[in-house]
């Protein structure tokens, strides 16, 4: 089995020292730095942007791990790549067309960064199943995107399933991430199903023990 990794959401972390919550991600065994950007317009919740990416990205070793909630995503590729942005995802839905999807992906691994598509799950996989291709990684929503701190949609499990059939089918092999309601108690059942990298932000950082936390995570 592939190294299960995990990517805590700074979105629960602590706004007023950032510093100190994206540091602390590092002490507690994470392996990514997960960054929900949100325009206000695609998902009703503002968040940040370039600018946050570009001093996070000089106070932690660890990727970046930043997932794009915004319109027309494909406008602003080359901007959160060069504000350092090593994992890039965005809603191919809320891209102008597929083929501006698939020239977003595209440009994202010609810059060396590793490039992926999201699914809310409301958002059926088979129209955007064909930029799986020009992937490096595909995440999978198990909320709807726009907040923190929602319950797991059960339902999550058969889309991981449906993804990694087509994937099986078509020989490829990338990692699939999950984002939404992840905690220690249902990790087991989105790793069996074949997820390798869990975002996780209230179960870690609201946490009594986060570093522990992260380690129950981590089941094979």
């Amino acid at each position: 089995m592939n190294k299960i990794l995990i990517s805590p959401s700074i979105l629960s972390g602590d706004f007023v020292n950032m510093q100190k919550s994206v540091e602390s991600i590092e002490e507690w065994g994470g392996d990514l730095v997960h960054c929900d950007v949100m325009d206000g317009v695609y998902v009703p919740n503002i968040t940040f942007g370039m600018p946050m990416i570009a001093a996070i990205k000089k106070i932690t070793k660890l990727p970046l791990d930043v997932h794009l909630m915004i319109t027309k995503p494909e406008n602003y590729v080359d901007a959160f790549i060069d504000s350092g942005a090593d994992y890039l995802t965005f809603h191919p839905d809320a891209s102008k067309s597929i083929d501006k999807a698939q020239e977003a992906l595209i440009k994202i691994r010609a810059k060396g960064k590793k490039a992926g598509i999201v699914f809310n799950p409301n958002i059926p996989f088979a129209p955007y199943s064909e930029l799986v291709f020009h992937c490096d990684i595909l995440l999978i929503m198990s909320v709807y995107a726009g907040y923190g701190g929602q319950k797991f949609i059960p339902e999550s499990i058969a889309r991981i399933t449906e993804v990694k059939e087509f994937m099986e089918l078509n020989s490829i092999d990338i990692p699939i991430e999950i984002d939404g309601g992840i905690t220690a108690e249902n990790a087991k059942a989105v790793i069996d199903a074949g997820v390798t990298i869990l975002v996780a932000g209230s179960a870690i950082y609201k946490s009594n023990d986060p570093k522990k936390t992260i380690e129950k995570m981590r089941v094979v």
